[in-house]
């Protein structure tokens, strides 16, 4: 047999490295399918913003951000910045083990960075004393803040968890990090996300929760922010004199100087809503989303709200990402990121 040139063989071997890296599945001998092998570039890891405390003689660095990234081959020229207000791993499964958003979007070409803010997980090294106090009844919260099921602990119909696996609530009721609610850590958060993002270079934040206000806040900081995502946000920025006044719920909004909202209205941001959400106390914040929407718009701005059941995706949680039909709920992201030309290679 004739032996095949060094340059065949790449002209054979590239095409076939791209073809894996998309979302082709393959199908082993047991009949089950499964993903394609992902083709990752580059990872690696870095932190981001904080300060030193001391002096030359005795110091501590502290108050940074942690940064996990993976980026696919032939990758897109924005990146993903994902902020959670719970745990990293929400980003990285769904709830039955299958992929999370972490994955899903590496295979459709994004760069992917997982953040942990200041005092928050992998960035837990803080420059003040905190301490962690263990909360009895804290997996009922969540239960319920989550919406899974009712405060009593039963099931909303139709909902998008693998609700007959005990294993896959343990995994969910343990997918938390000790947090702390305030106007002056969302700022210390946002501060650190900021420079992360412009270590980075152009990308869009994908929010959940409490993390949607830390993220805007960055946006005021950064110019490399080109777009916002939220899932479920509770609170947001607002203008000094405009929109609420005083507490906005469990966690207060944000208000800042016009010149500083006015980085908001120049970029285009969603903010997606699941099910069940008058059952719960989430319905206020859909009524604090519409102002925020409203009041950005009326300043020249390009805000929507994506409620999932008004297109027919329903059960999902406060967590959509990682919810049973996350693929469903991904394609509306995708669906956002092409519309606004946030795909190109």
């Amino acid at each position: 047999m004739a032996k095949v040139s060094r340059h065949v063989r790449r002209a054979f071997a590239l095409p076939l490295m791209l073809a894996l890296s998309t979302t082709v599945t393959l199908v082993p001998a047991s009949g089950k399918t499964t993903q394609a092998p992902l083709m990752i570039a580059r990872q690696g890891s870095f932190s981001a913003g904080g300060t030193v405390v001391g002096d030359a003689n005795k110091s501590i660095h502290c108050d940074h951000g942690y940064v996990e990234y993976q980026i696919p081959v032939h990758a897109r020229k924005t990146s993903l910045f994902l902020w959670h207000s719970s745990s990293a791993q929400v980003w990285q499964q769904r709830w039955d083990g299958g992929e999370g958003y972490q994955s899903i979007f590496l295979r459709r070409g994004f760069p992917v960075y997982l953040w942990d803010g200041p005092r928050v997980g992998r960035g837990n090294w803080g420059c003040e004393d905190y301490t962690f106090k263990p909360r009895i009844g804290v997996d009922q919260l969540n239960f319920w803040g989550w919406r899974f099921g009712t405060a009593k602990g039963e099931w909303f119909p139709g909902v998008q968890f693998p609700k007959d696996d005990p294993a896959a609530l343990d995994q969910a009721m343990r997918a938390r990090y000790d947090e702390f609610d305030t106007d002056k850590n969302a700022r210390l958060e946002a501060a650190a996300g900021a420079k992360a993002i412009d270590r980075i270079g152009p990308s869009v934040l994908v929010t959940n929760s409490a993390g949607g206000l830390r993220g805007m806040l960055a946006a005021t900081q950064s110019d490399n922010v080109k777009a916002i995502v939220a899932y479920e946000t509770p609170a947001f920025v607002f203008p000094e004199g405009e929109g609420p006044q005083g507490p906005t719920g469990p966690i207060d909004s944000a208000r800042v100087p016009l010149a500083d909202f006015m980085k908001l209205a120049r970029i285009p941001i969603q903010i997606v809503w699941g099910d069940n959400i008058e059952k719960t106390f989430w319905a206020d914040a859909v009524k604090l989303t519409r102002q925020f929407v409203d009041i950005v718009n009326a300043h020249g701005g390009h805000a929507e709200i994506l409620m999932l059941p008004s297109i027919g995706i329903a059960g999902n949680t406060h967590i959509a990402f990682a919810d049973l039909n996350n693929v469903q709920v991904a394609e509306q992201l995708s669906l956002f990121l092409k519309r606004n030309k946030l795909d190109l290679r």
